[in-house]
């Protein structure tokens, strides 16, 4: 009777799927003209009197962000612009490139947008409640 390698197939079946969750990776940050908008990551936190938006966008210029509110949500869009020598190769892009878009819905209430603010590759976007 043959003896099977448990822990060799294990290991080869761990790295397998590894290199799946690489390739996807890559695959969803391909650059925006080769696949369409990215969404940047996306933290969102409550007090009793604001909500607080923090989106990830390092590298992103100011006034390269467009911050739309509206009663019921925010669309914050823009454009990360890929930095890189005219006759560079490229052998790895893994930060996501090109025009990028993303919507937060808002929980029934009213709220004023009191703050918009990028620092350290962080959008902070506040919403004041009002009349609750």
């Amino acid at each position: 009777m043959e003896h099977f390698d448990l822990e060799g197939w294990m290991w080869s079946e761990a790295c397998t799927m590894l290199d799946r969750v690489e390739r996807l990776q890559r695959q969803f940050f391909q650059p925006a003209g080769s696949r369409g908008l990215w969404q940047p990551p996306l933290d969102v936190f409550e007090t009793e009197s604001a909500i607080f938006l923090v989106l990830a966008l390092p590298g992103v210029e100011a006034d390269a962000i467009e911050v739309l509110y509206h009663q019921g949500g925010v669309l914050v869009r823009g454009e990360r612009r890929l930095i890189a020598e005219p006759d560079a190769v490229i052998h790895r892009l893994e930060l996501p490139y090109g025009h990028f878009e993303r919507r937060v819905v808002l929980r029934p209430g009213r709220f004023e947008l009191r703050l918009q603010q990028l620092r350290d590759g962080c959008l902070t976007i506040v919403l004041e409640k009002v009349d609750q």
